[in-house]
């Protein structure tokens, strides 16, 4: 982002937190209550879009950014179940882990919708100045942890029906003791939870930073007022 626009930025800011009547500079034309919807606009579209490209058969599994591998402790040993003929094996789990990830992100709505609504001046200033990673970062810090737990129920419904990924957990589960395995990759569902949301924060960035190159394309007039007035 250049020194240009980040001016703007904070000029637009600025007016929100004076709550003047309208913005200066060159964003004289904007009140205050439309850079506010503006920027709020922006984030729900982006979640919306994120949600329902993820969110359906394939949305994860057909799109190489996202797709969720075996844990790295299953990559030898699905190395040697293929040079067996077992190789299917690993394919389900696979499927079964991808599959879980599309059916546990439509979940991820009405709370993305929430931290939006709940947005402050502050929180709206790191998005607009804060770059790329400026959205994956509020969403993260408002929605991980109460995602996790919607999640992890359903990604353990599906992953459970998997004969592999039970014994996973039980080697998991021992390997665990010994400090062989740690974090996120402790049981299939929690590696297969933590990684949707890393999914879904991935492509509610993409959808960001598409709404900033082409405000337009965003379908909405606020969006496209307040977007089109940072170019």
């Amino acid at each position: 982002m250049n020194r240009n626009t980040l001016r703007r930025l904070s000029l637009l800011l600025l007016g929100c937190a004076l709550a003047g009547p309208a913005l200066s500079g060159g964003l004289s034309d904007l009140t205050n209550q439309d850079a506010a919807r503006g920027i709020k606009g922006a984030l729900t579209a982006g979640a919306s879009a994120a949600i329902g490209k993820l969110g359906v058969s394939g949305g994860f599994s057909n799109n190489p950014k996202v797709k969720i591998p075996l844990p790295p402790a299953l990559d030898e040993i699905a190395k040697g179940m293929r040079m067996l003929g077992r190789g299917k094996d690993a394919d389900e789990l696979v499927a079964a882990m991808n599959r879980a990830a599309e059916q546990a992100v439509p979940e991820a709505r009405v709370l993305l919708t929430s931290a939006v609504k709940s947005m402050s001046i502050a929180d709206a200033k790191k998005i607009l100045t804060g770059g790329d990673e400026s959205v994956t970062q509020f969403f993260r810090e408002k929605t991980e942890a109460p995602l996790a737990v919607k999640f992890l129920p359903i990604v353990k419904k599906s992953t459970d029906r998997v004969g592999l990924a039970q014994k996973y957990n039980q080697f998991a589960a021992q390997a665990a003791q010994l400090g062989l395995i740690q974090g996120n990759a402790a049981t299939i569902e929690q590696y297969v939870t933590d990684k949707a949301l890393d999914g879904l924060y991935v492509m509610i960035g993409e959808e960001e930073r598409a709404i900033r190159q082409d405000p337009l394309a965003a379908g909405s007039a606020i969006v496209s007022k307040v977007f089109g007035a940072l170019k």
